[in-house]
């Protein structure tokens, strides 16, 4: 007895132990404490009540080498820093700006790449009472404050941007479900605007704003149902992908006001959701505790990922370990030498807009069999409030279905010393501020066990490092971040006569039968009386290929809010208030060794 309950306090630990470092394909990811930005007290954030910890970053272009700024909001406070990454230690004592507000807190905000420069940059903030703030944390001024009478939305501020390629527009979402489009240099008004209908459809409607003078907002659009958790532009701008508390993507045409696609969520809502660096495909999460690929072209589901013990609250591509592959051809390979590292940053850069631009172009051609001229495979990554980071490979496996396994060839780039991997999407500061955990998220994470695997798959599966199954096919092994659709169909199929005492809210639990559909029908609620369950909307679980993660670590003690991919780094947050940086593969000794040179002591900054 005393035994067995030792060895289940030790499994206990194990399952707590908060991971510093994380092995892929490409090498090991490792997790730099010196370089661990928050408060400048680093005293431990009290999360109760406050609104999520979000990370904005922006470039300066300043010419000491160093031009990176990092934004963060802890509370009621708001932090502007020098951002020195992998490269130096963080400095706390020294905030170019700090502010602390009184009767709201911070909830979001975003920079604006197109003015920033080192004397100036503009900053939008959004709160919890719905004021949008423009500021300038380098000249430390605020220069307009929008909804101040809060006669526009009195609801909080769940996201907010600047539209792409412009300098003076931004959207502005909330937790209303509206969302409203600004000019900075219009007036808000001193009484509640009036609108007047634009355009309407299939859940969601647009207004102008009816006025004899030109005011803000310029816009006002109503989406679904429920709070309207976050927006994501395409990378070409054209397109915004929208997720709701009421379980819908909704993908518009920006500039035509039109709804170009949809897609229903499993259970609950969606909380996030990111676009591809080509714009091919959209991944969304939320309180399914599912990662979810949407294939823009042909509006439909291709995969869900299932990793995550409870939901989703972040989900980012990865540009940089995204690859490109020609057919017939070696992959091509979009980096340089890292003996200059600022020099060959702008190299990358351009060789990156080659490279968008070639994807671009491909994008609908195809060779004789139907495969397309350049393949590509994506890295994306999630992070929850179960504090667990996940990383996925999104393959040819899944992309391309209805070639032979012998012919899916998936590859990743690897990065080392040498030669880091360059982005797909240029720009390492293009980190966009991370969709907020739902407004009321339950005390604690329920756990989940994991999908069933297919025969042969990896048994580690979530906690192990590496591709999930093996596959062998005409004499060559390749590997592939995705169970096959038919061996999960023949795993359930045998055990389905042993799956309905087990069915719950759980996602691991949930299948095509009877009782999933009662389940189904239970948890939409009023949000979805269609019945979309084994429709194009929301395909069925055995109906779509479910991907396992290439890594699964817990990495936090407190939920994680923020994920976003830079070029020689990877940075998370949690509640608590630490942002951390964890380098990439061969990134921590080469980067040692140059601070070890720069420094007169000789010891590492």
């Amino acid at each position: 007895m005393l035994i067995s309950k030792m060895a289940a306090e030790g499994g206990g630990k194990e399952m707590n132990e908060i991971k510093t470092q994380f092995t892929t394909r490409e090498g090991v990811y490792k997790l730099l404490t010196h370089s661990e930005y928050s408060r400048p007290n680093r005293v431990p954030f009290n999360s109760q009540g406050s609104n999520p910890v979000k990370v904005s970053f922006v470039n300066v272009n300043d010419q000491s080498g160093n031009g990176d700024r990092i934004c963060f909001n802890v509370g009621r406070e708001l932090y502007f820093y020098i951002y020195k990454g992998v490269r130096k230690a963080a400095d706390l004592s020294k905030p170019i700006d700090k502010r602390i507000y009184k009767g709201t807190q911070p909830t979001c905000h975003d920079f604006n790449h197109l003015t920033a420069t080192a004397e100036s940059v503009s900053l939008l903030v959004g709160f919890s009472a719905g004021q949008v703030q423009l500021i300038d944390p380098i000249k430390k001024e605020t220069s307009k404050l929008f909804n101040e009478e809060r006669l526009i939305d009195k609801s909080r501020v769940t996201c907010v941007k600047w539209v792409p390629g412009s300098e003076s527009l931004f959207l502005v979402a909330h937790s209303s479900g509206s969302m409203f489009l600004y000019n900075v240099e219009h007036a808000c008004g001193t009484t509640a605007p009036h609108y007047q209908l634009l355009k309407q459809g299939d859940g969601y409607t647009v207004h102008t704003c009816k006025s004899k003078s030109t005011r803000n907002p310029l816009l006002k659009w109503t989406v679904g149902e429920g709070a309207l958790n976050e927006f994501a532009f395409s990378p070409d701008g054209k397109f915004l992908a929208c997720v709701s508390q009421d379980g819908f993507l909704r993908v518009f045409n920006f500039d035509a006001v039109e709804l170009h696609g949809t897609m229903k969520s499993y259970f609950g809502g969606l909380l996030c959701a990111c676009w591809s660096p080509d714009g091919k495909y959209i991944v969304a999460g939320g309180e399914d505790d599912l990662v979810t690929v949407w294939s823009f072209a042909d509006g439909r589901v291709i995969a869900r990922g299932h990793g995550h013990k409870s939901w989703v609250s972040v989900v980012a591509f990865d540009h940089y370990t995204t690859s490109v592959e020609e057919l017939g051809g070696e992959p091509m390979e979009f980096s340089g030498s890292d003996e200059d590292f600022h020099e060959q940053a702008q190299f990358e850069r351009e060789r990156a807009d080659s490279a968008q631009s070639r994807l671009s172009a491909e994008r609908n051609s195809s060779s004789a069999d139907g495969r397309p001229a350049v393949s590509v495979t994506y890295r994306f990554g999630s992070v929850g409030q179960d504090t667990q980071l996940c990383l996925w490979d999104l393959t040819e496996d899944i992309l391309f279905p209805h070639l032979p396994l012998s012919r899916a060839r998936t590859h990743t780039n690897v990065m080392n010393a040498s030669g880091p991997a360059a982005p797909v999407r240029p720009s390492r500061t293009g980190g966009r501020p991370r969709p907020p955990p739902p407004p009321t998220p339950p005390p604690t994470p329920t756990p989940t066990p994991p999908p069933t695997a297919a025969p042969g798959a990896n048994s580690k599966g979530c906690s192990g490092d590496g591709a999930v199954v093996v596959v062998a096919a005409s004499g060559v092994v390749t590997k592939f971040a995705t169970l096959s659709l038919h061996d999960r169909k023949e795993r359930q199929q045998q055990q389905d006569h042993n799956k309905d005492h087990k069915r719950n809210h759980s996602m691991g639990h949930i299948g095509g039968s009877k009782s999933s559909d009662r389940l189904s029908l239970l948890a939409k609620g009023k949000t979805d009386p269609a019945k979309t369950l084994g429709t194009a909307l929301c395909p069925r679980m055995e109906d779509v290929p479910l991907l396992e993660p290439l890594v699964c670590k817990k990495i936090a003690h407190e939920r994680l809010t923020v994920l976003i991919f830079l070029e020689d780094c990877i940075v998370t947050a949690c509640q608590e208030g630490f942002i951390c940086t964890w380098a990439r593969p061969g990134k921590v000794g080469l980067l040692s060794s140059q601070n070890q040179a720069n420094s007169p002591s000789g010891t590492v900054v």
